[in-house]
């Protein structure tokens, strides 16, 4: 989804939330966040299918978008944290009942190749 075209107003809320969440790694990434704040490295050892690219441009992604929060320690060797914002809090939960209506489709999928 081009993210510049949800920015403006009279865009329906459901397409700007969807802009912000677009992704292969965005929601995963807010759900791990929301358990606690991670190293990068951390967050490559739960996701071991990402790159340390893709993991980076994502981050900075929510970063600007006001989800994550980064926090860079000045120690030898250096340190950086990611958390969730409130913003980014209050996506996760809004987020949780879509969650839970996946896992039911998932259920609902699974009882019906059950019985084919």
């Amino acid at each position: 989804m081009a993210r510049g075209r949800v920015d403006r107003p009279g865009v329906c809320g459901v397409t700007a939330a969807v802009a912000v969440i677009d992704g292969k790694w965005k929601t995963l990434l807010l759900w791990l966040l929301e358990t606690a704040p991670h190293r990068p490295g951390e967050l490559r050892r739960k996701i071991p299918e990402i790159s340390e690219k893709v993991l980076t441009q994502t981050l900075r992604e929510m970063e600007s978008d006001g989800l994550v929060h980064r926090e860079v320690y000045d120690v030898v060797p250096p340190k950086t944290v990611y958390s969730l914002t409130g913003f980014g809090l209050e996506l996760s939960r809004a987020l949780a009942p879509l969650s839970d209506w996946g896992h039911r489709r998932l259920d609902r999928l699974a009882a019906e190749r059950a019985v084919s």
